[in-house]
C-alpha cells in the first residue's frame, strides 16, 4: 500500500537549522525544558523552539494540539518558578545589598507601587520582550506582587505569547526565515522602546531629587 511522501519541513534560518536536530530527538520535551527555562530567568531558546515546534506541527510532525499544551504549562510553570526566587530570593538580596545600587527605602517602596498599578500589564507584555521575558516574574516576586494577580496574568500572558508563536510557526510554512527574521527585528524595536521608557522614567526621577536638594 502506498502511502505517500513522509512529511518534510520547509528550510529553516539558522537559530532554527541549529535547535533543528535537539527537537527532533527529544520531541515534546525539548519544547516543554527550554520553554520552562526561558520563562524562569536563564536565556535559553525557548521561543526559538516553540516556533520550531510549530512548524514542524505544520509540515505534519508534531500535534500542534501538543505543542501548545506543553508550552502553556511550561511558559506559566517557568513565570511561577520566576516569582518565587524573586518573592524568597530577590527580596533578601534587595534588602541585604540594595542599598548598594539605589535600590533600598524609598525607591524600593515606589518600585512595589508600580507593579500594585501596573504589574497585570507588565507581566502579560513582558513575555514578547527578550529580557523581559527571562526576569518578569522575579522582578513580581521581588516588589510583592499579589500571588493571585500574578498567576492571572502570567495564565493570559503565556495563551497571547503561546498562541501568537505557534500560530505564526504552522502557518508560516516556507516562509518561515522571512517572518522570524521581521520578528526578530521587532522584538529588537520593541526592547529598545522599553529601554528608552526606563531611560526617561530615570531621568525624571534624578531631575525631581535635585531639584529638590
Amino acid at each position: 500500500m502506498n502511502q505517500g511522501p513522509a512529511p518534510t519541513t520547509p528550510e529553516l534560518p539558522g537559530p532554527l537549522a541549529a535547535l533543528a536536530p535537539f527537537l527532533e530527538h527529544y520531541g515534546y520535551l525539548a519544547v516543554g525544558l527550554l520553554v520552562l527555562l526561558d520563562n524562569a530567568a536563564l536565556p535559553v531558546p525557548g521561543q526559538t523552539v516553540l516556533i520550531l515546534a510549530a512548524v514542524y506541527a505544520g509540515a505534519g510532525q508534531l500535534s500542534l494540539a501538543g505543542v501548545v499544551a506543553v508550552g502553556l504549562v511550561a511558559a506559566i510553570l517557568g513565570d511561577c518558578l520566576g516569582y518565587l526566587l524573586g518573592r524568597y530570593g530577590g527580596r533578601t538580596l534587595v534588602h541585604r545589598y540594595g542599598r548598594y545600587v539605589g535600590l533600598s527605602g524609598e525607591r524600593l517602596l515606589r518600585a512595589e507601587g508600580f507593579f500594585t498599578r501596573n504589574g497585570g500589564k507588565v507581566v502579560l507584555g513582558a513575555r514578547f520582550v527578550d529580557v523581559l521575558r527571562q526576569t518578569n516574574g522575579i522582578i513580581a516576586g521581588t516588589t510583592g506582587m499579589d500571588w493571585r494577580r500574578f498567576l492571572l496574568w502570567n495564565c493570559l500572558g503565556a495563551v497571547a505569547w503561546v498562541g501568537v508563536w505557534s500560530t505564526i510557526g504552522y502557518l508560516a510554512g516556507g516562509n518561515i526565515d522571512q517572518i522570524y527574521r521581521q520578528a526578530l527585528r521587532f522584538q529588537l524595536y520593541l526592547l529598545l522602546a522599553v529601554v528608552a521608557v526606563v531611560a526617561v522614567l530615570v531621568g525624571r526621577a534624578v531631575l525631581r531629587r535635585r531639584r529638590r536638594s
